[in-house]
């Protein structure tokens, strides 16, 4: 498996542990997935999941690790500090069961909003 496949499995696994969730709203959304919805609702396209700009994998250069970045909006009437724990840690998961490593240093997670 490519490294590009490597990555685009765990940002999968990653984008379906943190929607599943409980107090994430959605991924945040890039300028592409707003286009893409755009596109979707006047020419009734199909929808297809996306969340590249709610998730990011990279392999650090210096460590060879897996990084991954992950941007959420929470339901309000959750605190941030344990939604965004119960994040890292499913996100976390996620990467082991597909690769088998640890991400390191870790899973970073940034609230973008509260809906």
């Amino acid at each position: 498996m490519s490294e590009r496949d490597v990555a685009r499995a765990v940002a999968d696994a990653v984008i379906e542990a943190v929607l599943g969730t409980p107090g994430v709203a959605f991924l945040r959304p890039g300028l592409a997935d707003l286009l893409r919805s755009s596109a979707v609702l006047r020419r009734g396209l199909p929808s297809t999941p996306a969340g590249s700009a709610g998730v990011q994998v990279r392999r650090e250069k210096d460590t060879g690790a897996l990084s991954v970045e992950v941007y959420v909006v929470l339901h309000r009437g959750r605190r941030a500090l344990d939604v965004t724990r119960e994040v890292r840690s499913a996100a976390a998961k996620a990467v082991e069961r597909v690769t088998g490593e640890p991400a390191a240093p870790g899973v970073a997670v940034t609230v973008t909003g509260r809906v």
